[in-house]
């Protein structure tokens, strides 16, 4: 066998060790205080030393993690529950919202008091000025602004997610109302809204089509009801200690809760640590 061969034949051995691993970001990779520990990001550095491509997958805008996606060297993300898709720093795949059930969807939750943050790959607006909810909601992600006011903002640009603003059990009446969205509680005033269909697990199809990678080479973390489609997809899927039973019993394993370092836990479990 000749060095070419030879080099040719490690080559090949790496790439089939070599695994893709998706990492939701709220209470996965970031601690409920929004903290990356100091432990997750070891493991992830090791990951990458190793050969494995890391990438994350979140239903936050992508100028929502821009310094986590630079802290933890992650140019390959899932945004948007799976509506905006980013490749080695380049788009992928998007899928916008209907415009025309938006504006629709605007009228009505309008009508209901119900306010609307509307949201594209650079940036987000509100369609009401100064309003508690949206304040108390977008506060919690800490990220360190607020949406601005622009009620016509979803007019003539793509948008990729809306966030509704509603109690819980409230968004049963959007859900029938518009078939054309899904409607995905991520906080106790608010709900994602997305297109019929859209989820991470299709935005990380995209990206596994795209690296070639088999099921079983293919991992992800999740912790929210927005990870439970992912979960279920996912060969080698990990739910979060601090998961809620339902993403737990969609997962193939558990591991122990973001503070208790469970993204290495976890690793470990898979065999990848």
């Amino acid at each position: 066998m000749s060095m070419l061969e030879i080099e040719r034949e490690r080559i090949m051995k790496n790439m089939k060790q070599q695994s893709v691993i998706f990492f939701d970001i709220d209470g996965t990779l970031l601690t409920h205080e929004k903290k990356l520990p100091v432990t997750t990001k070891k493991a992830i550095d090791k990951l990458k030393s190793d050969g494995h491509v890391t990438a994350i997958a979140t239903g936050r805008a992508p100028f929502m993690f821009e310094d986590l996606r630079k802290e933890l060297g992650m140019d390959t993300f899932v945004s948007y529950n799976g509506q905006y898709v980013v490749m080695n720093g380049e788009v992928l795949f998007k899928n916008p919202l209907n415009r025309q059930s938006l504006e629709e969807l605007t009228a009505y939750a309008l009508s209901h008091q119900h306010p609307l943050v509307y949201m594209d790959h650079e940036d987000m607006k509100a369609n009401v000025p100064n309003h508690e909810d949206i304040e108390k909601s977008i506060t919690s992600l800490k990220i360190g602004r607020l949406p601005a006011y622009d009620p016509h903002y979803y007019k003539g640009r793509e948008l990729y997610q809306a966030l509704l603003f509603c109690s819980e059990g409230e968004e049963k009446q959007y859900e029938q109302a518009f078939p054309d969205f899904e409607f995905i509680r991520w906080h106790p005033l608010s709900v994602d809204v997305l297109p019929k269909g859209g989820s991470k697990a299709r935005g990380i199809e995209k990206i596994v089509e795209k690296l070639g990678f088999p099921p079983e080479r293919q991992y992800a973390f999740g912790d929210g009801l927005n990870d439970i489609k992912m979960l279920s997809m996912i060969k080698n899927s990990v739910a979060m200690g601090n998961a809620e039973e339902k993403v737990k019993a969609a997962a193939k394993y558990i591991t122990k809760s973001v503070e208790d370092m469970g993204i290495p836990h976890g690793l470990q479990i898979v065999g990848l640590l």
